[in-house]
């Protein structure tokens, strides 16, 4: 009678083939759940593309492109008019 130990297995090397299989797919599902997950929690960059399409459809090709210098004035103009409304919003709250 023979022994089992000298006849070749495929067994073995099915489990590993099914094994790396199953990590192939387990990853790639993981990277797509993690994609989908990163892309829902940046709204921001939906706007933005459909900001780029808007603008294509008025005939603006590009957006303007600001400086360092320019996009500082521009951060400080910006904060300005806030700490106005601000303001005008405390003295609304005082009269009333």
């Amino acid at each position: 009678m023979a022994d089992s130990r000298e006849r070749p297995s495929g067994g073995g090397s099915l489990v590993l083939l099914a094994a790396a299989s199953g990590a192939v797919l387990g990853a790639a599902g993981l990277a797509v759940w993690l994609l989908r997950r990163a892309d829902r929690q940046r709204p921001g960059r939906r706007q933005l593309r459909m900001l780029h399409v808007s603008r294509l459809a008025d005939g603006i090709d590009e957006p303007p492109v600001m400086s360092s210098d320019q996009l500082h004035d521009r951060v400080q103009q910006l904060n300005q008019a806030i700490d106005d409304v601000r303001r005008q919003l405390e003295q609304l709250q005082t009269q009333a």
